[in-house]
């Protein structure tokens, strides 16, 4: 590929913002922290596994045991409160902290973050079943084994 050109693809991502840079005298430059965020959206638990071990290590003696690796989605201040979105996988987790946490911890969007969970109470939930879900046999009645006459 000639210096300068690029893929029309690539061009059009970063033309329409779908691809963070900062423009440098009119060059593009993709910071690492993006390309690791498109990684991340493509593939969640590629990033997320490489992480895992690293940042486990650091805070091995924490008791908290429910800890989920993503990144930053975004970042809003308002005040003494701060509220950070957290793309874990397919999912999005939003943190309520305080303004001075966020300064203190630099987190800024695209940032890897881990989400640790420490809590009391634990909710399960089961989501609504359609119709042609009712139809087809729950996996519990498949498992039940049939009444000898």
């Amino acid at each position: 590929m000639a210096a300068g050109s690029w893929p029309p693809r690539s061009k059009r991502w970063v033309l329409s913002g779908r691809v963070r840079t900062t423009e440098t005298g009119g060059h593009h430059r993709i910071a690492e922290a993006e390309i690791d965020r498109l990684l991340t959206r493509r593939s969640p638990n590629a990033r997320a596994a490489s992480v895992a071990a690293t940042d486990d290590d650091a805070i091995a003696d924490l008791s908290a045991r429910n800890r989920l690796h993503g990144y930053i989605e975004e970042v809003r201040v308002d005040g003494l409160l701060a509220q950070i979105r957290i793309r874990v996988g397919d999912q999005t987790l939003t943190a309520v902290v305080t303004s001075d946490a966020v300064r203190a911890l630099k987190f800024k969007r695209g940032d890897d973050a881990m989400a640790i969970i420490k809590s009391t109470e634990v909710m399960v939930a089961r989501p609504r079943r359609t119709a042609s879900a009712d139809a087809r046999a729950t996996p519990s009645a498949r498992r039940r084994r049939p009444r000898r006459s």
